[in-house]
């Protein structure tokens, strides 16, 4: 999978932290189903800032069906924001993706939802998630006479539905979801349905809901709770692991190809992906990121004056930690949520200050103070060490680091932006060298079952985690087969990764 480097959203981004995976969603049966689901991907822009992309059909079932489709590179709203736009979308069932690339080029011909015409007709697919076999896919389908249009690894999918010799799209999906090994929620939208599926471990997340009536209604797939929230759907349940859910005009059907199997959901969506207002696998995001806090705080807790927030998403996590150790909780770090893509030319003294686009300190709520700062995880350091300094800067007596995660010591293969291992600053340093490197007076981790406890969960059970924590573990639930005897191929799998 031959990629560039994609550019960074600042001149001297060291792009130190994880990076949101994809976004998908589709709505069956609706009127307004394009505005419909702009408003769902702008709920799960977080998920996904490079690109977006929604395929409708209008007049399904019928002679005439026609699939209409847009895709641009940048958010949302700039690529929706258009009236003219919008109303060449028509038709009342539509398919959307919000897409963040790691390491891919910034090209139309990566966006999703992708689209192609089958003997069948057409279907739109959009994907979260990243296959690990699609290296050995590729090449079989290309030495068969596939020509691949773009460089992400979801293209495999649409290939191996068009080769596939079954009769209807259904079971062709199904032969094709058979043949890949990796993390998936996908939906496909063709002339007679809406359909979505989930890997047989569930890795990734995907949620059913409905609009209106239970009879007449229209259906909405997406992949969290707050997406369903802002167009009004209400909540039916999460698409179990393995499962196909096929929304028709007829209703709802689901279909089980895989059996029942353990499920290893993402355990990063509680810590750091999932919105906060989200509800995933039955639990709100929002109270268990508290939770991980006070865990935090009892594990690992510091005297001090201050309970301060790395923000967002150390917030819920250092409102739980501030209540169970009875320190006050002060917003000590100001983030701008304003930062675009910068005129100023990156010198060697603008770069060191960059961070300062993205957090400042609040001073009179640091100086002079014992400072616990929290965040929800360490990557390669790079970010950590500068806010520190900058808590420094502003006053501070002391300075703590602790993070509501685990340390991160191996690479995510499943659908997650990580470095390669050996860019991990905890795969590398124990935590008392990783307090030196980030300069913090003291660093500490939430242990594995302490993350569990939050979750919970009495701890760990190795022999059924019930979470997918390769990251923390290097427990790879899923084969890593493109990687199998070629430990060179590592960036190129990384680099699949949120296409």
């Amino acid at each position: 999978m031959p990629m560039q480097p994609l550019p960074s959203t600042h001149p001297w981004d060291d792009d130190d932290g994880f990076h949101e995976e994809c976004g998908v969603f589709g709505v069956w049966n609706a009127t307004d189903a394009a505005a419909l689901t702009a408003l769902g991907l702008h709920a799960l822009q977080h998920r996904g800032q490079e690109a977006s992309g929604i395929v409708t059909l209008a007049d399904a079932g019928t002679a005439s069906a026609k699939f209409n489709a847009h895709r641009g590179l940048g958010l949302v709203g700039d690529i929706f924001g258009d009236a003219k736009v919008m109303a060449g979308l028509k038709g009342r069932s539509a398919v959307g993706h919000n897409r963040y690339a790691t390491t891919g080029e910034t090209a139309l011909r990566n966006v999703q939802p992708l689209f192609a015409d089958f003997e069948f007709g057409g279907l739109a697919v959009a994907h979260n998630g990243n296959l690990t076999n699609a290296t050995a896919l590729k090449r079989a389908l290309v030495r068969r006479g596939c020509l691949f249009q773009s460089t992400t690894d979801s293209e495999v999918f649409v290939h191996l539905i068009a080769i596939s010799l079954y009769a209807n799209v259904v079971d062709r999906l199904i032969d094709a979801l058979k043949q890949v090994q990796g993390a998936y929620s996908l939906i496909a939208l063709h002339d007679g349905a809406l359909i979505g599926a989930r890997d047989p471990l569930g890795v990734r997340p995907l949620v059913l809901g409905r609009l209106g009536a239970p009879e007449g209604g229209a259906y909405v797939l997406a992949s969290e709770t707050c997406a369903l929230d802002i167009v009004g759907a209400e909540f039916i349940r999460d698409v179990e692991p393995g499962e196909i859910v096929l929304i028709d005009n007829d209703g709802l059907r689901s279909i089980k190809p895989f059996g029942r199997g353990q499920s290893r959901f993402c355990i990063f969506e509680y810590i750091y992906f999932a919105r906060p207002d989200s509800v995933v696998e039955g639990t709100p995001v929002y109270a268990t990121r508290k939770r991980i806090g006070s865990e935090l705080a009892r594990e690992s807790h510091v005297e001090a004056d201050v309970v301060v927030p790395v923000p967002d998403s150390g917030v819920p996590a250092a409102m739980g930690y501030a209540t169970e150790a009875g320190i006050p909780f002060e917003l000590g770090i100001i983030r701008n949520h304003y930062v675009g893509r910068t005129f100023i030319e990156p010198t060697d003294q603008i770069r060191h200050l960059g961070v300062k686009l993205k957090h400042s300190a609040n001073r009179p709520m640091i100086e002079g103070k014992r400072v616990i700062l929290v965040d929800d995880s360490i990557v390669r350091g790079t970010t950590s060490k500068k806010i520190v300094e900058m808590v420094r800067q502003a006053g501070a007596k002391e300075v703590h680091m602790r993070i509501s995660s685990p340390p991160t010591t191996h690479s995510c293969f499943y659908g997650i932006d990580t470095p390669e291992r050996e860019k991990l600053l905890a795969a590398n340093h124990d935590v008392e060298e990783m307090a030196r490197i980030i300069g913090a007076d003291s660093l500490a981790f939430i242990s594995l079952d302490g993350m569990y406890r939050a979750l919970g969960r009495p701890g760990r059970d190795a022999s059924n985690p019930g979470y997918c924590d390769a990251c923390f573990t290097g427990d790879y639930a899923i084969p890593l087969t493109d990687l199998e005897g070629h430990p060179e191929r590592v960036p190129a799998l990384l680099a699949a990764n949120g296409q």
